[in-house]
């Protein structure tokens, strides 16, 4: 597989880029591409994976000839940090649903968190979010569940390389999760909720790592329009030129 390119600098001219941006908190995905579309005047762009709107993070997008590359970053292995709370549960297990659920944690231990984060570590078998964007007979699920339809979703292999858990302002629980493509975090934690016998739901999520590609190496999304227009700006100030420097030089002007 050829190696991924190293971004480029946010407004150069371009027209094939690897943009990594910090996807701010409640803009989809397809906003912030969206966005990046019409602020920097890009002819085509596309982004190499979704993100929640509820979730932060690192967002790959590609711009011209670089968007037949997306599929190549989108197989990339993910990491992110997060936090769930277990003894309540929401429909699309997180804030963008009211609490359907309450059960009580007391009594739950650390050493129970931790074993349950390690059955759902390896290659395992995973239902996505009946919240999802995933495509039922063309349609996504998210579109049945807001209209109250009971949907039979089918179970899929991911692979869940890390699944680390840290109760220490239990009933918050702090994660970190390196996984492989397709894997929902989501279900992760709704599946540790059930095998702890209670319910659990997301309260945070960000991404922080595809493949080599860090956040901390990402742009913010005003910040990266800003470039774009001072770039632009820019260009066109260098391409109009003062008249006199179009005249010949003359040590008398007639």
């Amino acid at each position: 597989m050829e190696q991924p390119k190293k971004p480029v600098d946010a407004g150069q001219p371009d027209p094939g880029q690897l943009i990594l941006i910090d996807k701010p908190l409640t803009w989809t995905s397809f906003d912030v591409a969206n966005k990046l579309k019409y602020a920097c005047k890009f002819k085509k762009i596309g982004h190499a994976g979704t993100l929640d709107p509820l979730a932060t993070g690192l967002l790959i997008l590609c711009t011209g000839k670089m968007t037949k590359q997306i599929d190549q970053y989108q197989a990339q292995e993910k990491e992110y940090t997060g936090t769930l709370v277990l003894g309540k549960t929401t429909p699309s297990v997180d804030l963008e649903t009211e609490f359907d659920s309450e059960s009580d944690p007391a009594g739950i231990t650390a050493d129970q968190i931790q074993d349950a984060a390690r059955q759902l570590t390896g290659d395992i078998m995973q239902i996505p979010p009946i919240y999802s964007a995933v495509r039922v007979n063309g349609e996504r699920l998210y579109e049945k569940a807001r209209r109250g339809e009971t949907i039979d979703i089918k179970s899929r292999q991911v692979t869940v390389s890390v699944f680390e858990t840290d109760s220490r302002r239990f009933p918050e629980v702090d994660f970190r999760i390196v996984c492989s493509k397709g894997t929902y975090i989501r279900s992760l934690v709704r599946d540790l909720g059930l095998l702890l016998n209670n319910g659990a739901y997301m309260s945070a999520l960000r991404r922080t790592r595809i493949g080599d590609f860090r956040v901390d190496d990402a742009d913010t999304l005003d910040n990266f329009i800003t470039k774009c227009r001072e770039n632009r700006d820019k260009q066109l100030a260098d391409e109009v030129r003062p008249v006199e420097s179009e005249l010949p030089a003359s040590d008398t002007l007639l």
